[in-house]
């Protein structure tokens, strides 16, 4: 069989893809690029919320397998929203990297006063621990960024680590404990998407790494109970059953935590449910900020 794998065109989506293309070829499978530009990719100069959130960057890869341009997408989980289009499937969650977010600074740590990031739940986090420090906006590639802080900018940018991983790439800075920086649900993971079609979902799932599907699976479970997506600061991260939930306010001065051990997918949309019945008024609050409907 030999099959068409759409990617966004940056470095990270080009890596991750080329990583997937390789377990494919050990199968015997052959496999081509195609290369599909996102509204993510295209708008940066402006919040991630306000163009429709993580979604943006997998909706025109989905719209090219329903139309049978590509068979399958290689996508960072995290970027996967929870309502997904009839007619796909994701039959292979690859093993983990690194669920953590990375502080990249070249400036002593103590000279840190402005850190760049777009993603809210980084920012609330930030905050939370150290209230005096600035957060700007941030978007574009991981070249972008780092650019961007080489150039003074900021004194500080959030990455995720496995994207420096994949990309070879090697930081002055230091991870985030996870403890504290509780990751996006599925960061760290990469899924590959394709057409429900028999023959195809047989060859994928060949490349799929059942613990780091569950884990996959809670976090998603979680989140798709708690809702918000995207425009309110939440950390979910399962590692074996040990799961971690937060909720922030936008600013970090308050959060509603929940720590468990789950094993089903069940006991993780309890988990969801009581969260956001804690969270209930954080939740409420980010989207009037953010002057979006519920």
């Amino acid at each position: 069989m030999s099959l068409r794998i759409g990617t966004r065109g940056s470095a990270l989506a080009m890596a991750q893809t080329q990583k997937v293309l390789g377990l494919l070829a050990d199968l015997g499978v052959d496999a081509e690029v195609v290369t599909i530009t996102t509204e993510g990719d295209t708008t940066t100069g402006v919040p991630l919320h306000a163009i429709g959130g993580q979604g943006v960057f997998v909706r025109a890869l989905d719209d090219a397998i329903l139309r049978g341009e590509i068979d399958a997408a290689v996508h960072s989980m995290k970027d996967i929203p929870a309502a997904r289009p009839a007619g796909l499937a994701c039959p292979a969650v690859l093993e983990r990297d690194s669920a953590a977010d990375f502080l990249a600074h070249d400036a002593p740590l103590d000279a840190v006063r402005v850190v760049g990031s777009s993603s809210t739940r980084r920012r609330a986090q930030i905050l939370r621990d150290d209230p005096a420090l600035e957060v700007r906006e941030l978007r574009g590639n991981v070249d972008t960024r780092i650019r961007k802080l080489r150039e003074g900018r900021y004194d500080a940018i959030v990455l995720a680590e496995a994207g420096l991983e994949r990309l070879g790439l090697t930081l002055e800075g230091e991870p985030l404990p996870t403890e504290r920086f509780v990751p996006s649900p599925n960061q760290g993971t990469i899924a590959v998407v394709c057409r429900d079609d028999p023959a195809v979902v047989e060859t994928i799932a060949e490349l799929d790494h059942a613990r780091a599907r569950l884990d996959a699976g809670i976090e998603r479970a979680v989140m798709e109970e708690v809702g918000g997506g995207c425009f309110t600061p939440q950390g979910i991260y399962c590692r074996g059953t040990d799961l971690v939930a937060e909720v922030l306010s936008l600013d970090g001065s308050r959060w509603e935590r929940i720590e468990r051990r789950v094993t089903t997918i069940e006991e993780a949309r309890e988990c969801g449910r009581e969260l956001r019945e804690k969270a209930a008024d954080l939740i409420r609050e980010a989207y009037a900020a953010l002057g979006i409907r519920p």
